[in-house]
């Protein structure tokens, strides 16, 4: 039975690849690989999302205290737990532009449930208007969590504004929704390795 009307693929025919895509997906996984994007790539080349679970090893020599990756072109944050029992793969921002992003390797060195903010001099040179320091609270830019970096005025932070997830929409921090920021605040430690590329 022909699936398409008109050039257009009808709604069961749409429902089953859907159906087959997911299950080819599915099966990638058990077989001891998430990434399955190739077959897709092959044959549609548009709107694919580098969003894509990855192998810690490229990246990091050991697992030592846990790693965080954070790459900036798909907008997203890994994390591997020391005995890597434990992968997360978190959608985040990232800064405005290239001049405010800051890439290699670091460290978590303080974490801080309900931070308190205040604007760096440079931002504060930009934006004249901020105020000079927000408690913490639900007009705090840094959410409800915010793990620091050993990188002066970097963190990981929460936001309540949550449609800068997936933006370039920071001043240079790498931004989480508050539930996922809660969770690699309890996941992370002081020492977790941090690398932003």
């Amino acid at each position: 039975m022909d699936t398409r009307k008109n050039g257009l693929l009808s709604r069961r025919g749409f429902l089953a690849a859907t159906a087959a895509t997911l299950g080819t997906s599915a099966a990638a996984q058990t077989a001891g690989t998430t990434e399955f994007e190739s077959a897709v790539t092959n044959t549609q080349r548009r709107n694919i999302s580098s969003f894509r679970t990855l192998d810690w090893r490229p990246y990091f020599g050991s697992l030592n205290n846990g790693a965080i990756l954070v790459d900036i072109q798909s907008r997203a944050l890994h994390y591997w737990s020391e005995d890597q029992a434990i992968y997360k793969l978190y959608p985040t921002s990232v800064p405005l532009t290239e001049d405010l992003t800051r890439r290699g390797r670091t460290s978590v060195i303080r974490k801080v449930e309900g931070p308190s903010w205040a604007p760096t001099p440079a931002m504060k040179r930009r934006n004249p208007e901020w105020p000079d320091f927000i408690g913490p609270g639900p007009d705090n830019p840094l959410g409800t969590h915010a793990l620091y970096l050993s990188w002066t005025y970097y963190r990981i932070h929460g936001t309540h504004d949550t449609r800068k997830i997936g933006r370039r929409s920071s001043n240079g921090c790498i931004g989480l929704y508050n539930e996922h920021i809660s969770e690699l605040f309890a996941l992370s430690n002081n020492g977790t390795q941090v690398l932003l590329i």
